[in-house]
């Protein structure tokens, strides 16, 4: 045998693989499973523990876990729900002295996470703080997984808990690190041997599975042809025109673009990009222009796929009654009855705490009988708890009730001062008694009165005002002009070109409506221009109550737009002012939020969050 002959034996032979053994099999890749617990869902909370466990071909070849201290208290909530606490953490290290030995440990490997954007969204912050490099780490998602491959019949959810149940793991997740990173392997392992099944058995599968958008948005994708990119209203419609969803956008092109891409993964989105054959684009003047047509439309056309302000007129008002001794009343509609409204609330639920609050810091029957000094009936029982002065049965005449209801009418419109004062003399009391679930229940309600009058009011006072034009910079415009910019071409010479002036947005606006709007040229002449909107607005007649000629959402984004920066105020017929002494002036200490519970709301587990799967590359 030759010396050739023996290289070439020694040589290995070249063997075509099969369209299966493309890429990356599953089975050689290193999976890192990590899994953090902090002190918090914000981006300003710290990490208190790391844990992670090296898994390749369905063997575990290492874990890692720490405590890390960081460097400021733990909330009682979060101590409780993981069971770290300040005293265990004191003598951990730091984050900055555990990321050099977690990065070496996950080093050429795949990171795997339960609602990844969490957990990888911390370690990519912290090594940002610290100056260290976030390596290019391919990520999976194994909630983002679980509802790709389960459906709502195996399991109900996708959370931690309900997918180890699932899959049957050898360890419960318990809000540890470690505990938590061991259950994520085993649910780890068991969707990859679901996926089997849709012909996924590489890396790069996984990642184009992850990633995968359905049929017929690929399908749909034609309908964003052809429209344009200024700002504007856009409406889905189906074969027979009816409309189905209707939103608003900056640049519409873009924006419909985005239904037919992997980033859209809503599931009713997806049922009605199937369902819808054109997309009707409304071009506006500005970007207030299109919000406010959003909210006309989607309360004209109810599209079945919008959730929210499709029915304004299903909203609560508390009214003050027309009787010789009125009562506070919830009902769905304002009358032109001359009477003072309190309002829009969005549940019934808000109203209740609301008018509890009135009934408690003035003495307004509550009973529901119609009361006059000819027709009197016999005292309840709030009569004698002291609840009540007893005009039903004479004890009160029609002129010393009218003092309460003018102190509540007073408190609903301008001065909460009486009604603060009230209530929270009786919350003080409570907790001086150490009876804080009661007086959490008259925080509630006087948080719900607050915030409801603080808007109403804003509204109200708009609303009052006949015309309003105002004027506000473009966004993202040119600096402001006047002088000239000397310029030149090459070999002659210098030229010279006027500075390109900031455009200005200009509204007008009619009892809280918007009327016209217009974006302002920089050579156009200001009054000029001024009168010719105001010459081509909307006529809008008042009508009753806080929000005579619009919505309360509509009138909201005005105010937007009119608290905004840079706004200047051109003309004004009325009078734009709150009260001194309304419910705007404490709303900001009482820091109320939605539900009428406080801002500051306990450590909610971001298991719960919608992840977004996005594979490094």
């Amino acid at each position: 045998m030759t010396a050739a002959a023996v290289e070439r034996s020694a040589r290995p032979v070249p063997i075509q693989g099969t369209f299966e053994e493309l890429g990356t099999p599953l089975r050689e890749v290193t999976f890192v499973v990590v899994d953090l617990e902090t002190t918090g869902a914000a981006a300003t909370d710290s990490i208190t523990e790391v844990g992670a466990v090296k898994v390749r071909g369905g063997e575990v070849l290492g874990e890692f876990q720490t405590l890390v201290n960081p460097t400021g208290p733990i909330a009682p909530f979060v101590a409780v729900l993981t069971g770290i606490t300040d005293l265990m953490v004191a003598a951990a290290p730091p984050i900055k002295a555990v990321l050099p030995a977690f990065l070496e440990f996950t080093k050429g490997t795949v990171l795997v996470a339960h609602n990844a954007p969490f957990d990888v969204g911390f370690l990519r912050s912290a090594c940002q703080r610290h100056d260290y490099t976030w390596p290019t780490f391919d990520v999976v998602d194994t909630a983002r997984l679980a509802r790709r491959v389960l459906t709502r019949d195996e399991v109900p959810d996708a959370t931690l808990r309900t997918l180890a149940r699932y899959f049957r793991a050898t360890t419960e997740p318990v809000h540890r690190a470690l505990a938590d990173a061991r259950a994520t392997v085993d649910v780890l392992h068991g969707l990859i041997e679901r996926l089997g099944s849709y012909g996924v058995h590489s890396l790069e599968e996984l990642a184009i599975f992850s990633a995968r958008i359905a049929p017929q948005q690929v399908a749909k994708r034609h309908l964003a042809e052809g429209l344009p990119t200024s700002p504007g209203v856009y409406l889905f419609k189906d074969a027979r025109g009816e409309v189905l969803y209707v939103g608003k956008s900056r640049n519409l092109r873009s924006r419909v673009r985005t239904y037919f891409t992997a980033s859209e993964t809503r599931t009713r989105i997806a049922e009605m990009i199937g369902l819808a054959t054109q997309v009707t684009p409304i071009v506006c003047e500005t970007a207030l222009e299109a919000e406010v047509r959003e909210l006309r439309l989607i309360a004209e056309h109810k599209p079945r796929y919008n959730r929210r302000s499709r029915f304004p007129e299903r909203a609560l008002w508390l009214k003050l009654t027309i009787e010789p001794f009125p009562r506070l009343s919830m009902v769905r509609e304002v009358r032109d009855d001359a009477t003072t409204y309190l309002g829009p609330f969005g549940s019934r639920r808000v109203v209740e705490q609301a008018m509890t609050a009135l009934h408690e810091a003035f003495p307004i029957r509550q009973c529901t009988q119609r009361l006059s000094p000819q027709r009197l009936r016999s005292t309840c029982a709030l009569y004698e708890m002291g609840r009540c002065n007893g005009p039903c049965e004479g004890h009160e005449s029609v002129a010393d009730y009218s003092v309460h209801v003018a102190a509540a009418r007073t408190a609903i419109l301008g001065d909460v001062r009486p009604l603060l004062r009230h209530l929270t003399a009786r919350i003080d009391l409570l907790a001086g008694q150490q009876r804080y679930e009661d007086a959490a229940i008259h925080r509630d309600r006087l948080a719900a009165f607050v915030r409801t009058a603080a808007r109403m009011q804003r509204i109200a006072a708009l609303s009052g005002c006949r015309q309003l034009v105002a004027a506000r910079p473009v966004e993202g415009g040119a600096a402001t002009a006047g002088g000239q910019k000397p310029g030149g071409r090459l070999g002659g010479p210098p030229a010279v070109r006027p500075v390109r002036s900031q455009d200005w947005e200009v509204v007008v606006v009619r009892y809280g409506r918007l009327a016209a709007a217009g974006v302002m040229p920089p050579d156009a002449v200001p009054s000029v221009f001024v009168d010719a909107l105001v010459a081509t607005a909307e006529t809008v007649r008042p009508g009753p109550g806080p929000t005579p000629a619009a919505t309360a959402e509509e009138t909201e984004c005005v105010l937007r737009w009119l608290e905004a920066p840079g706004m200047r105020p051109v003309q004004l017929a009325g009078e734009w002012s709150w009260p001194a002494h309304g419910a705007a002036s404490v709303h900001d200490t009482l820091h109320p939020g939605p539900g009428g519970t406080s801002t500051l709301t306990p450590f909610d587990r971001p298991r719960r969050l919608r992840p977004v799967h996005r594979p490094a590359r």
